[in-house]
């Protein structure tokens, strides 16, 4: 079969999908519209005596979805020896719902309610991202309670190996992640665009279209689905720029006498702070549940010696702050007197302390060009993409 024939093939399979999705997308309307026109069993928890008494929902702030290729004027767009991220400028920009509505009548900064709504809002905005996710608008026809529609919800976890989340406008006015206990009267939900291995392709976004009519069908929604070719330029867009920031940071120790056995290995990397995790790894913790820096043997878990010791960093994974690279240098060197071994390269060249320096000035360049777009080293956003 010639790449021609294949491309074919191809081609005529997308179409298929988009053929067929439109046409339950148009059964979906006609179906919803029928029992808009004979329903009345809405969910009128609000009106109940004892309840809270019913907010009218404010509209949220319309702003345009955040691209790659719309970094602010202020920042540089990312070049750390990665391919060019392809603009999207001539794709139609759709606007979405903000996740946090705008308060003019707010309480002072110090104010206690008004932490707490920030709290709130900054967890919704970590679950569902407008930089690195496709935004899912959910109407409600009713006010419906989180304990309601949560097992719905539930159901529609994953697409492929992307997450999909959901959050809420409480009656308050404030987004949220869905509780028990909450009310809300909109619904909005993200599915991750890009991961550290794959972007959104047609096959999981047309599962997921179809799955969330379904969940919408549950909780008495309409969903707005955006455009499918747009959403893919996208997708590739921000996997683009994953794996051209995808970077990794090793330093090695070798030897320079006999092999290590490892036992006494186990020994002296317990002594320097280093955790065993349950798959096998050992890991230097951070002292909040993560960790540094990682520390491989290079052998399999039936050799008995090894003659040569990785120290390796997740460079986008851990915060500047942290001075990932600097701690992982500073462990290195303390297992050279603990081990009587050489800080080398994978070639087996020694690292002077030059060389180690220069790398740590790349380093904080790399650090600089994720913040410049908008995905610092370190945070919950960097974390969901390189993972």
């Amino acid at each position: 079969m010639t790449d021609l024939q294949i491309t074919l093939f191809g081609a005529g399979g997308v179409f298929i999908v988009g053929v067929f999705s439109y046409n339950k997308w148009q059964e979906y309307k006609a179906k919803k519209s029928v029992e808009r026109a004979f329903s009345t069993d809405h969910d009128d928890v609000l009106m109940r005596e004892g309840d809270a008494p019913a907010v009218e929902a404010q509209e949220p702030v319309l702003r345009q979805e955040p691209r790659f290729d719309a970094a602010p004027a202020a920042k540089a767009e990312p070049s750390f020896g990665a391919p060019p991220v392809a603009p999207v400028s001539d794709a139609p920009v759709h606007a979405e719902p903000s996740l946090a509505d705008a308060d003019p009548v707010a309480a002072t900064p110090a104010a206690p309610a008004q932490q707490e709504v920030s709290a709130a809002s900054e967890q919704a905005t970590s679950l569902v991202d407008p930089l690195i996710d496709c935004l899912l608008p959910l109407s409600l026809e009713a006010p419906v309670r989180g304990d309601k529609i949560l097992p719905v919800l539930q159901t529609l976890r994953l697409v492929g190996n992307k997450p999909v989340h959901f959050i809420g406008l409480h009656v308050n006015g404030d987004w949220e992640p869905i509780t028990h206990g909450g009310v809300y009267t909109k619904m909005q939900g993200g599915v991750q665009l890009a991961s550290r291995s794959t972007a959104l392709n047609e096959l999981e976004y047309s599962e997921l279209v179809t799955r969330l009519r379904g969940v919408a069908d549950e909780i008495g929604a309409e969903p707005e689905v955006p455009d499918m070719m747009e959403v893919m330029a996208e997708a590739r867009n921000l996997h683009r720029f994953v794996a051209g920031h995808d970077a990794q940071l090793g330093v090695n120790l070798h030897t320079n006498g006999a092999p290590w056995t490892i036992s006494t290995l186990l020994f002296a990397l317990e002594k320097q702070g280093f955790d065993v995790r349950p798959d096998g790894r050992f890991v230097m913790p951070d002292g909040e549940g993560g960790y540094l820096f990682s520390l491989s043997t290079n052998v399999t878990l039936a050799e008995e010696t090894t003659p040569r010791l990785t120290l390796l960093l997740d460079v986008p994974c851990v915060a500047p702050a942290r001075d990932g690279f600097g701690a992982m240098v500073a462990c290195a060197k303390a297992l050279v007197g603990r081990l009587d071994a050489t800080i080398v390269d994978d070639y087996n060249q020694a690292l002077s302390d030059a060389a180690l320096a220069e790398i740590a000035g790349q380093v904080q360049e790399f650090y600089q060009e994720m913040d410049a777009a908008d995905i610092p080293a370190g945070s919950t956003r960097a974390l969901r993409l390189f993972s």
